[in-house]
């Protein structure tokens, strides 16, 4: 039932339709409320709390996947390349506990999450996770004092931690039909402005596009599948020898906020499926029927394999790549200077914040 109605909504997205204007008093009342939210920061009712290294928050005004978690692991990544120390916080979406937890190897999914469970296993960098994101970065940099950069997946709306810079994610659906939730997709009003407390100006965030159709301007990237698959003791697997034929007829699951999309991708690598099975974002796979599928070999993406490995073994992921356009980088490192630069210059007491 849960899952019908969130596909309505998806599509009701798309457009102004008649469920969409039907809901739209609600996200009246909804942009009221984030709106007295939002002036309470800018006014400093409500504070937002620096910490002793940058921030830089990676996240999207739009509901769903957008690839946001593949840009923090491109982000890190380069990040990491640069010498930087790097840490990573995150609320942990759909995890049982909300107290402040590091993410360790061994982590449950449900404990800290699946997606900072695949960053701390994609990245191998001192991930924490709260669901007050300051929280998990003052933790953090208490046990990893060294880290200069934090990465926080996802809290663009977040605003009780203070960050150096935005990095706002948009895939091929843009911005929807406009409207806030419920009537539309967007999490707050677009065009975007960061919060203004603290001195936080348009200059200090950056869009990233992660489809094939930019909606506006802004820098692009690439999202394509790996030519392999993963299995749950690390060896890999060729989709070409895939395409060759399966002892088993092939089934693909998704558990992410747009399945469709991983769908389409296995196609176009001309990956043969015979079935597809369309899941809510974060899927527990705790109730999935082995009766029902035992009869395929099972695909799914990286983020779903972190909890269907352990009911599925057998079951093959397949990496999702992001090629960022190079200017994305240029542009980010001259931020960097820059905010580096004004971090030095605070400590040594000519600038106050």
């Amino acid at each position: 039932m849960l899952d019908r109605v969130q596909t309505t909504l998806v599509q009701a997205w798309n457009q102004r339709g008649a469920l969409a204007r039907a809901l739209w008093p609600v996200s009246v009342l909804y942009g009221l409320l984030w709106g007295i939210r939002r002036q309470l920061y800018q006014m400093q009712v409500l504070r937002s709390h620096r910490v002793k290294a940058l921030v830089i928050v990676v996240g999207n005004v739009i509901t769903g996947g957008a690839g946001k978690t593949p840009t923090v692991v491109a982000l890190v990544r380069h990040l990491q390349r640069r010498g930087l120390a790097v840490g990573v916080v995150s609320r942990g979406y759909g995890r049982k506990r909300d107290e402040c937890l590091e993410v360790l190897p061994q982590s449950h999914p449900s404990e800290v999450g699946d997606e900072p469970l695949l960053l701390q296993r994609a990245l191998t960098v001192p991930v924490f996770v709260a669901r007050d994101r300051h929280a998990a970065a003052t933790a953090l940099l208490a046990k990893y004092a060294q880290t200069q950069v934090i990465v926080a997946d996802d809290g663009l709306q977040h605003y009780a931690l203070y960050r150096d810079l935005e990095v706002c994610v948009f895939d091929d659906r843009g911005y929807g039909n406009g409207w806030l939730l419920p009537a539309g997709p967007l999490r707050e009003p677009w065009p975007h402005r960061p919060c203004a407390q603290a001195g936080q100006t348009d200059r200090q965030w950056m869009t990233l596009h992660t489809g094939t159709r930019p909606a506006f301007q802004g820098y692009t990237a690439n999202r394509s599948l790996a030519d392999f698959a993963i299995g749950s003791e690390g060896q890999t697997v060729s989709l070409e020898s895939l395409r060759i034929g399966s002892a088993k007829p092939l089934l693909a699951m998704a558990g992410i906020g747009q399945p469709d999309a991983f769908f389409d991708m296995l196609r176009a690598k001309g990956v043969p499926l015979e079935k597809t099975v369309a899941l809510p974002d974060h899927y527990a796979f705790d109730s999935l029927s082995r009766t029902e599928y035992g009869r395929y070999s099972i695909i799914c993406t990286e983020k779903d394999a972190i909890k269907l490995w352990e009911i599925e073994p057998t079951a093959l992921a397949v990496p999702l790549e992001l090629d960022i356009s190079a200017g994305f980088f240029e542009t980010l490192d001259s931020h960097l200077t820059e905010l580096f630069a004004a971090r030095l210059s605070s400590t040594h007491g000519h600038q106050t914040t």
